[in-house]
């Protein structure tokens, strides 16, 4: 006869299985926790009957989930090539990886959302992000403050959300691309923050963040450490400490150069690590020859002032 099991959820859920030919089949369903007791189930599977499409798979809640376009490569590059124009169409500048959990009530927000405008002003250039809730939408918020452009690759599910979407709850459409592909998000990604020539003022910012953040992160970290990045200039990558957040990440690097899996110094030459948003743009500032902002300035003063009264 021949048939295959397309799905089977364990604890005494449904088998979905498919046949060429008619015939009674019985599924035996063993359930969990329980002294085991065995269920038969009796159905037919009819020759005439239409069946799902073999690229998709049908769910407990009879819901189709389609997967021929993940192995699809031209639609991969379809969206790649719609993330580079987005890119083309609101130009280069300051990328932003960050937590999507962090919200408004949350310390790292409100510094986020006050990076986010203070570089804005500084380097006057686009902001982009995972268009994402947390982090990503402080440091966007912040953008938009300051009146500079905004662009971002959104992903139908983050983390911080229960239930996917396709739609930002503020952004017009036109700032921002919806991705199926985590592929062509990150090509976006990668792809904003690359400097083509001298007058692009372009970042890559890494704020506090979790599982996905730290896969940005790392992932960019070795595109710069193998020259593959696609910049002809070299792009500043900050690393935002607040609170001390990465110290124990900085501290296993650190390991890993006892170990000898990098080699000494090599971490610190690839980005910057910054305690606060003043250290920060006195960075960016010094990077670009520009003059500090007004509040990097004033920060910058009570600190050097705080330095000589301790």
């Amino acid at each position: 006869m021949g048939f295959s099991v397309l799905d089977s959820i364990s604890m005494g859920s449904h088998v979905l299985v498919k046949s060429c030919h008619e015939r009674t089949l019985k599924i035996q369903s063993f359930w969990a926790r329980e002294r085991p007791t065995i269920s038969a189930i009796s159905f037919k599977l009819s020759r005439s009957r239409p069946y799902p499409h073999p690229g998709r798979l049908i769910s407990c809640k009879s819901e189709l989930v389609d997967f021929d376009e993940r192995t699809s490569p031209n639609e991969v590059r379809k969206e790649i090539e719609r993330c580079y124009e987005l890119i083309h169409r609101l130009g280069r500048g300051v990328v932003y990886l960050g937590s999507s959990r962090m919200g408004p009530d949350h310390s790292h927000y409100l510094q986020a959302l006050e990076l986010g405008r203070e570089i804005a002003n500084l380097l006057e250039c686009t902001s982009w992000t995972g268009a994402g809730p947390g982090l990503m939408d402080a440091a966007m918020k912040g953008a938009l403050q300051a009146g500079k452009l905004v662009g971002g690759f959104k992903i139908g599910k983050e983390a911080g959300e229960w239930t996917a979407s396709n739609f930002h709850p503020y952004l017009p459409s036109e700032v921002y691309l919806t991705c199926r592909f985590f592929s062509a998000r990150k090509h976006g990604l990668v792809d904003a923050a690359v400097r083509s020539c001298s007058s692009d003022r372009t970042a890559v910012v890494a704020l506090p963040g979790g599982i996905g953040t730290l896969d940005e992160i790392f992932e960019i970290l070795a595109l710069i450490q193998l020259e593959r990045i696609g910049s002809e200039l070299p792009v500043p990558f900050l690393l935002m400490n607040y609170d001390s957040f990465y110290s124990k990440l900085l501290g296993f690097l650190d390991d890993c150069e006892d170990w000898g899996t990098l080699s000494k110094g090599e971490i610190t030459s690839l980005w910057t690590v910054c305690d606060s948003n003043s250290e920060a743009l006195a960075y960016l500032a010094d990077f670009y020859e520009l003059p500090p902002t007004d509040k990097a300035r004033h920060d910058n003063e009570l600190q050097s002032a705080s330095g000589t009264f301790s």
